[in-house]
């Protein structure tokens, strides 16, 4: 459910293209697409989907495999060429297929989750040892799946219904690695817990929200890997809070980054002090308070508006906080929730951790954590001099004061041999990771 076959085979033929076209590397590229082929060939298609793409595609990737034997045998190029062709002509299509879904049926891409009911595992997420509450299991899974189109690696929203009578919604992500997501909010947990027994922050109800994560079994032949998040309800990302304001006002969602177009065309090309200029034009040309006007607009009285803002204010000093000493990077506005009805900030996507982001090769992040305008501006009056910074010094000083307990935690998951930490590639012959780039938008 979580990566489908021609996507598996749409992101390998593009890798492998960068490694035949961009890094000459023909070998390189036969050795990422022949655990694909070993798979065709060994394992039968067991979905709808699955039968779908072998009678699409199977024929094709054969004649391709068949012209890189020919090559392998003989060291003739025209025969790489050859497979290259059809290899290219297939990329064409599942690309175009990958980029249409918007929508699964169960039956068609898991028909034995879709049978199986009555199950007695306990839903993802809820389960509780302490809790005198029954334990909530699965009843079933709903029939009908959505795919967000949003995003790159397009994660699936999954329904499930309990024991209970409710019906929970995840997140079904392929293609990452979930364990260390879990281990944040581990560290999350503990966390809360020290500002529950501090007077303080009891008082002012300063805490983290958490989102449950459930990592799932890497797949021993296909080596995808995948997890479910528990479905942040009542939230908009910052994001979509932007876009909400910006349509109200009839204004262009990327307004900043057309302007530094319109100055400069290919900003990359310009040297670091004419970058700084340019942005400094875009800022200067435009408010910045989006943010700010959205959580008023979004408020039924004054009352309510000045809670939330509050309550913002406050939240974002503690992930502000607690993000600069986890490292935690790429909190771009996606990343970055708020609850619609108290104005709490919340934090998703955690896969940036201890400074990763700050080592990238392509746009690193050197900022301790996300202050940008927008987020400053919707502070009002008092801007960090605040309520703002007085949270701050007191989560840093509460932090302070329980180091011990907090590096004791950081250290056993930072040395768990079950997670792959996504830290420094030093090693001149590895690749750069590959990030996400700004595409102009808040």
């Amino acid at each position: 459910i979580s990566v489908l076959w021609h996507e598996t085979w749409s992101e390998v033929l593009e890798e492998a293209s960068r490694e035949l076209v961009t890094n000459k590397n023909p070998e390189a590229m036969v050795s990422l697409l022949d655990p694909l082929h070993r798979l065709l060939e060994t394992q039968p298609p067991e979905t709808f989907r699955e039968v779908a793409f072998v009678q699409a595609y199977g024929r094709e990737l054969r004649e391709a495999r068949r012209w890189v034997g020919k090559w392998q045998t003989t060291g003739n190029k025209s025969n790489l060429d050859q497979a290259w062709q059809v290899y290219h002509r297939v990329f064409q299509r599942v690309h175009r297929q990958k980029e249409s879904l918007s929508h699964l049926e169960m039956e068609h891409v898991s028909p034995l989750l879709l049978k199986a009911r009555n199950l007695e595992l306990a839903m993802p997420g809820t389960y509780d040892p302490l809790s005198q509450e029954p334990v909530v299991v699965i009843v079933s899974f709903v029939e009908s799946i959505d795919v967000v189109t949003s995003s790159k690696q397009k994660p699936r929203i999954l329904s499930i219904k309990g024991s209970d009578g409710r019906s929970y919604r995840y997140i079904l992500k392929g293609h990452e690695d979930l364990k260390q997501d879990e281990r944040v909010m581990q560290l999350f947990g503990l966390i809360n817990q020290l500002l529950q027994h501090h007077p303080h922050t009891q008082k002012k109800d300063l805490s983290i929200k958490r989102v449950s994560v459930v990592p799932l079994a890497q797949g021993s032949d296909t080596g995808v890997k995948a997890g479910l998040i528990g479905w942040v309800p009542n939230c908009d990302t910052l994001h979509a809070l932007i876009k909400f304001y910006r349509e109200q006002k009839n204004a262009l969602l990327t307004t900043e980054a057309s302007l530094m177009r319109s100055m400069a065309g290919k900003t990359e090309d310009l040297c670091l002090l004419q970058k700084v200029e340019c942005f400094r034009s875009a800022l200067d040309a435009t408010e910045g308070r989006d943010l700010q006007r959205a959580m008023w607009l979004r408020s039924p009285t004054a009352e309510a508006w000045l809670s939330r803002r509050t309550m913002y204010c406050r939240s974002l000093a503690v992930m502000s906080i607690v993000g600069y000493i986890l490292g935690l990077g790429d909190r771009h506005p996606s990343n970055l929730m708020i609850e619609r009805e108290t104005g709490r900030v919340v934090h998703i996507d955690f896969g940036d951790c201890f400074e990763v982001a700050s080592l990238r090769e392509r746009f690193p992040e050197k900022v301790p954590f996300r202050l940008t305008r927008i987020l400053l501006l919707a502070l009002e009056v008092s801007g960090v001099e605040g309520n703002f910074r007085q949270t701050c010094e007191v989560i840093m000083g509460i932090l302070r004061n329980n180091v011990d307990t907090v590096m004791a935690m950081l250290e056993a998951f930072v040395h768990d041999p079950l997670i792959t930490w996504r830290l420094i590639r030093i090693g001149a012959n590895r690749e750069p990771q590959q990030q996400r780039v700004w595409n102009g938008e808040p």
